[in-house]
């Protein structure tokens, strides 16, 4: 038995190394402080003066900056900073310079080399815990949105009735509408006209001595897919809020029935991430009034739109919908190639637009754009300390007023617009602008840039310190094979971080204590091999057939152990929230590569230093396995 790998087994071998070598490149690459710059409106672009004026303001504060760059076609502007502690600093400097117009952001700017990026190599995402910023957990209040969806079942079930002349009264006794008639017919007839307007409801019949009554009640399947719909929507109204704050891979999701997780790593402004996520924007449409109508009935407005600036118009003070009535709104193009806004309404909400635009054909109708803003003021205190003071304010705006046609129904487009930018805001402000439901800060917490770097100093410590151990004490007992194992090692820790790269993980503190028990982990592979190794050396078996069969035989075991720990690994990820996730994908990645690096990165090692040739004794570690190889040998 020579102990040896077929050539195509090691050029196998090598390629693999090799492009483990690639995509963990990146990581040695630290990224740069950096402010992005981005205008309050999509549709606004940064240009060279802008970005001057800022360049300006941060050389007058003496803030060391470089490689600023206009990104995406004038979307955002990139400015790097040689200090990071400066970071805070020159966001405040520049964000005064520019004004409330801007969003001024903190964020990392990656230094990887252009061939690595040509390649598809990126570094690894940094998680909150290393990158610094801030942590919101939101709890969805559950009973507020039952409670409006009940008050939108009394006042639809009310104007109904009214409509088509049943008498009755309506109103509310804890999850159901109770509906009383004096005649028969009319609880009949309002029955029909309740299952048509909303057939979710459990409608149930009940005569007393002097009334017909009509319960409708919410079922529990109706209010959990209400929780539901309210805690979905709200997760796609703040992920589309926060990203607004320019920050690199933020994270949003969902925890448990009612509550959403909020981390933007590189932010340290909470006040700041709190106002972009309370963030209250709507849309109204109102018809134009008309010429004769008294100006306590009509409010006049500007045009948004940039092709009618100066002109205003007349527009009614009753509103026929509102914002919270848009299901959906997507942007795109009409049939002559202009930005327009796809909008879909509830059932309510196509209803109210169906009736009051079947009555006024001909006439033009507004739509009011509301977006709740702030001015930014500067005051002085007493101890002569400039503070910055946010007052908010309501923007209302026309977008168009078109003439309406015919009768719209529950889908229809907006147009009008003056860019698709304009369009896509619009679309993206009426799909995350109302909140399906009201959201309140359970926990907050913040984690300042130079925590997180200290957590990276201190993990990547850990991990040097935990592998400089483990080459020792290999390289001391184990000799050559000690050899094999820490190059095996070395290669294990390079594939995992580039298997981690191409999987866009984000890396967390408890990532990295993963990447420590993965040190472990592969070694302890290693020594159940070479322990397997010497007993059949003290059994008899010459040098050759003692590796052969240390490998294969020590195999089952190793799988055994690993597969155990792959399948608490997934059900971390499964049921684990956040860091515990973060600790779970490595561990899980670090499982396989441990694996592979341990049965078959170390053997082609191995093979490559005794297999091919005559060998008389083993360099494993441990005076008597030495000499009974010797022995074994000369029999």
């Amino acid at each position: 038995m020579m102990n040896h790998y077929p050539l195509w087994k090691n050029v196998l071998i090598l390629i693999v190394v090799a492009g483990g070598f690639f995509y963990a490149a990146p990581n040695l690459y630290a990224p740069d402080p950096a402010l992005q710059i981005a205008g309050a409106s999509s549709s606004q672009t940064i240009d060279r003066p802008i970005l001057g004026r800022a360049e300006q303001a941060l050389t007058k504060a003496g803030i060391p900056f470089f490689g600023e760059v206009i990104q995406e076609q004038g979307k955002s502007a990139l400015l790097r900073l040689t200090d990071r502690d400066q970071q805070l600093r020159a966001q405040a400097v520049v964000a005064r310079e520019l004004g409330d117009g801007f969003i001024v952001a903190l964020n990392l700017a990656p230094t990887t080399p252009d061939w690595l990026l040509q390649g598809g190599a990126t570094p690894m995402k940094l998680g909150l815990d290393l990158s610094g910023g801030v942590h919101f957990k939101l709890e969805v209040d559950v009973a507020a949105a039952t409670e409006r969806r009940l008050e939108q079942y009394e006042i639809g079930i009310k104007k109904r009735l009214r409509e088509e002349r049943v008498r009755g009264r309506v109103s509310l006794d804890g999850q159901r509408a109770v509906m009383q008639f004096r005649a028969e017919a009319d609880r009949e007839a309002a029955r029909k006209l309740v299952a048509e307007l909303y057939p979710e409801l459990f409608l149930d019949r009940v005569d007393e001595a002097d009334a017909w009554l009509l319960y409708a009640d919410v079922t529990e399947q109706t209010i959990t897919e209400l929780v539901d719909y309210a805690v979905t929507q709200n997760l796609t109204t703040i992920r589309n809020r926060v990203n607004e704050l320019g920050v690199s891979e933020p994270l949003v999701q969902r925890q448990g029935r009612n509550r959403i997780v909020v981390e933007l790593p590189g932010i340290q402004d909470t006040a700041e991430a709190k106002r972009i996520l309370g963030k209250v924007a709507n849309l109204e449409f109102r018809l134009v009034a008309e010429a004769n109508a008294p100006i306590s009935e009509r409010q006049r407005f500007e045009y948004r739109s940039a092709g009618r600036e100066g002109m205003t118009e007349w527009l009614e003070r009753d509103v026929i919908i509102s914002g919270e009535s848009v299901s959906n709104a997507q942007a795109g193009f009409d049939q002559n190639s202009q930005p327009n806004v796809s909008i879909s309404l509830d059932g309510e909400g196509g209803m109210l637009m169906s009736r009051a635009t079947r009555a006024n054909v001909k006439r033009r109708m507004g739509v009011l754009f509301i977006e709740r803003k702030y001015r930014t003021r500067y005051e002085v205190t007493e101890s002569g300390e400039e503070v910055a003071k946010r007052i908010p304010y309501d923007e209302k705006k026309l977008l168009t007023a078109p003439v309406i046609q015919s009768a719209l129904g529950a889908q229809f487009q907006i147009t009008g617009l003056d860019n698709p930018g304009e369009s896509s805001e619009l679309a993206l402000m009426l799909r995350a602008g109302a909140l399906a439901a009201p959201i309140t800060f359970v926990e907050e917490r913040t984690v300042g840039p130079s925590l997180g770097a200290e957590n990276i100093r201190l993990g990547t410590k850990s991990v040097q310190v935990g592998l400089a151990l483990v080459v020792v004490f290999m390289m001391l007992y184990y000799r050559v094979f000690g050899v094999a194992a820490v190059l095996a090692l070395s290669g294990n820790l390079v594939l995992l971080v580039a298997i981690m790269s191409l999987l866009g993980a984000t890396l967390t503190l408890p990532g990295i204590a993963g990447i420590v028990l993965t040190v472990g982990m592969a070694v302890d592979a290693n020594v159940l091999i070479f322990a397997r190794i010497r007993e059949e050396i003290r059994g008899g078996a010459p040098p050759q057939t003692a590796i052969g069969q240390g490998f294969d035989r020590a195999v089952v075991t190793i799988l055994d152990a690993n597969i155990t720990t792959l399948i608490v690994a997934i059900i971390l990820y499964a049921i684990g929230t956040g860091p515990v996730k973060g600790f779970a994908v490595t561990l899980s990645v670090g499982i396989i590569t441990s694996m592979l690096s341990s049965i078959i990165g170390t053997r082609a090692l191995v093979n490559l230093f005794y297999g091919g040739r005559r060998v008389q004794a083993l360099s494993i570690g441990g005076v008597g396995v030495t000499k009974v190889a010797q022995q074994g040998a000369a029999e």
